[in-house]
């Protein structure tokens, strides 16, 4: 099993960026897929991007792509989203979740959450 801890939201301009972190305090992340995702207020959790750790297949919501890049660090068990070009409808708690083997763009396929994060773009 694994446990979540996310870190790096915070508060920035419009056009400015953000990186967020995804770790596990218990566990790999090997032979588990990472998926990112978030909730604005009054709006349903949607799918932002992921990353499978063992094919490192990596996939992007359409409204990040370009903007948006996950990575992952192998030996500090880490996975990022550097998020760039933010623009105010960024504005949402964003969570990693992680799942066993492949990754999902699918929430209800994760077992595993983190606890999110605020991410807030200024106008």
């Amino acid at each position: 099993q694994v446990q979540l801890v996310e870190s790096g939201g915070g508060l920035v301009q419009a056009g400015g960026s953000l990186r967020l972190s995804c770790g596990t305090s218990r566990g790999t992340f090997s032979n588990y897929g990472i998926g990112w995702f978030r909730r604005a207020t009054g709006k349903e959790r949607e799918f932002v991007g992921r990353i499978t750790w063992s094919s490192g297949y990596i996939d992007y919501a359409e409204f990040v792509k370009g903007r948006f890049t996950i990575s992952r660090d192998n030996g500090q068990n880490m996975v990022y989203l550097q998020m760039n070009s933010l623009k105010p409808e960024d504005t949402a708690v964003y969570y990693c979740a992680a799942r066993r083997t492949v990754s999902s763009s699918v929430a209800i396929a994760y077992d595993y959450w983190g606890q999110g994060t605020q991410v807030t773009v200024s106008s």
